[in-house]
């Protein structure tokens, strides 16, 4: 006997129903990361790097310090590196966005184009590559970030979750033992510079064995992090 056919006013809702499901889903994925965000002011995250290492069981190297067991140095060194403007902007450097949008073709290579809250997020929440539909998803997440974090917490997680080694050596305090053999407490002015020279890209860059742009970039940092105050990171509140 043969199956009776689909009436057409079934299939609809069928496919109404699945379509309802999806939007759904894509929805809670969107919004998840502005739930989780609050709860990172207490509890420190992993990121999307390191939970993708773990999955594919590559190694992960990273213990999670304070950033007030850390070299008051390095956080300085990395925002004069990194975002010279954290202190001010609300999470995106609209001025820093400009000026790269002017020379799309290097927009890789623009240091500061992408703030620390920018990058944060991104490592939270997102991938890595050059994607406007990642960007899209990035700028109002780093604002959320820099809202319900505050500067201080969020510079605080963004060094213990950028990736400073070749070998999954996550965080400021793996970072500072990989290249120098001690802890990220005990770094000197010159050695914070050189691990502010590797980012964003540790796999091509040592400070370890820092090669002569490495070693430029890190005496300019060096001379930049004279000039960042030491009231840069607190929070606006």
């Amino acid at each position: 006997m043969m199956e009776p056919k689909l009436q057409p006013a079934h299939f609809r809702h069928n496919l109404f129903r699945l379509a309802r499901f999806f939007a759904i889903l894509i929805l809670v994925v969107l919004l998840l990361p502005y739930l989780l965000a609050p709860l990172y002011r207490v509890i420190d995250p992993v990121s999307v790097p390191m939970l993708w290492r773990w999955i594919t069981g590559a190694r992960v190297t990273r213990s999670v310090v304070p950033m007030a067991r850390m070299s008051p140095i390095l956080p300085a060194t990395v925002i004069a590196a990194e975002d010279a403007h954290f202190c001010t902007h609300h999470g995106v450097d609209l001025g820093e966005i400009r000026e790269a949008l002017r020379d799309r073709d290097e927009i890789a290579e623009v240091r500061g184009a992408s703030t620390i809250s920018q990058q944060t997020a991104k490592n939270l929440f997102l991938w890595n590559g050059r994607s406007f539909v990642r960007k899209a998803l990035e700028l109002p997440l780093a604002l959320w970030i820099d809202l319900v974090l505050g500067k201080r917490r969020l510079l605080e997680i963004y060094l213990n979750i950028a990736e400073w080694g070749p070998n999954g050596e996550f965080g400021a305090d793996a970072g500072a033992r990989f290249a120098f053999g001690q802890s990220a407490a005990d770094m000197t002015p010159h050695q914070a510079a050189l691990l502010a020279a590797v980012l964003p890209n540790p796999h091509r860059r040592s400070a370890r064995l820092p090669g002569p742009s490495v070693r430029r970039l890190a005496g300019i940092f060096e001379a930049r992090a004279r000039r960042v105050t030491a009231g840069c990171a607190r929070d606006r509140s």
